[in-house]
């Protein structure tokens, strides 16, 4: 696949310089931790034990972290949590039995939506910020009772394209099988459609090794996810062309190797960076065609999701 060339993006002049700040899950420990982008300055904000948190997304406005807790994959007692940045004033929005199993998280500011990927669930959903009005926006069960035990319809990563009106989602596979693929519809489905029976979905990867978090790079139509399989073509980051033309499908692009299950990925679009976490315990950063990868942090546990922000100075 072609290189697709990436351009930072200086501060306006006069405009406040904006801090960066991480924020990931540790699934074994049940932690949200904060760290600067180079590493630096590593916090816990909030330990909650194994409630195995795995996405997560960050409201700058509001000064809110949402969390997904996945809970036991068998039961139906999976939630979403809400806390200030600091861990204080922590409340579940959604609460256990909301969602079978919830895995990445999105932020859709503009409407006040919260997107998120139900595993054993099987199913793409969203809600108000509040928690209210939980809905099923995709049902890929095919029937099959909740907990789903089919694993090619597990759904897993999720991202939004506000503009387009448009959600791209992973179903990853029974392990290194070589079953992931990564999906896309409308946010909004036809009236006469329910969400098991949606028609406008388009598969626009498949025979993946197992397809985790997405992240979208809008401008440039790229589309970027990490891969949990086996190598080569597992534990890496990849990206591809967001429309795919039929008949003329190139194969992903892969940008980074030998992660140790690679899970989280946030895009620092601005600086032309991305940030990765591994099943492993490390954070990482490199440029977003791959080059200059940095290791921030090793040992930290099991990590999952990751989201990089700037805050106004």
């Amino acid at each position: 696949m072609r290189t697709i060339s990436s351009k930072s993006i200086q501060p306006e002049v006069g405009k406040p310089t904006p801090s960066g700040q991480l924020y990931f899950l540790d699934i074994g420990a049940g932690r949200v931790l904060s760290a600067n982008p180079d590493g630096s300055d590593l916090k816990t904000i909030i330990n909650e034990g194994r409630k195995l948190p795995d996405g997560l997304v960050v409201d700058v406005a509001a000064r809110h972290i949402y969390w997904t807790n996945m809970g036991n994959p068998k039961r139906n007692d999976g939630s979403i949590v809400r806390s200030d940045l600091d861990g204080k004033n922590m409340i579940t929005i959604v609460p256990p039995g909301g969602t079978f199993t919830p895995k990445q998280l999105q932020l859709e500011k503009k409407n006040g939506k919260l997107y998120w990927s139900d595993r054993e669930g099987m199913r793409v959903m969203r809600a108000n910020l509040d928690g209210s009005k939980v809905e099923t926006l995709v049902d890929t069960s095919q029937g099959d009772a909740r907990p789903g035990l089919d694993a090619r319809k597990w759904c897993v990563g999720i991202a939004v394209d506000a503009k387009d009106r448009k959600i791209y989602w992973t179903q990853k596979g029974d392990d290194n099988a070589g079953q992931g693929r990564i999906f896309r519809a409308g946010i909004e489905a036809s009236p006469e459609q329910s969400p098991a029976d949606r028609r406008d979905i388009e598969l626009l990867y498949e025979n993946l090794p197992e397809p985790i978090d997405l992240d979208l790079d809008l401008a440039n139509r790229t589309l970027y996810w990490t891969d949990r399989g086996d190598p080569p073509r597992g534990n890496t980051v990849n990206r591809a062309a967001m429309d795919p033309k039929p008949g003329n499908r190139k194969e992903p692009e892969i940008l980074l190797t030998h992660l140790m299950e690679g899970i989280g990925l946030a895009l620092d679009l601005k600086g032309g960076r991305m940030f990765i976490t591994d099943f492993g315990g490390s954070v990482y950063c490199a440029d977003l065609d791959g080059s200059n990868r940095k290791t921030l942090l090793v040992f930290e546990g099991n990590l999952t999701g990751i989201v990089y922000v700037e805050f106004p100075d």
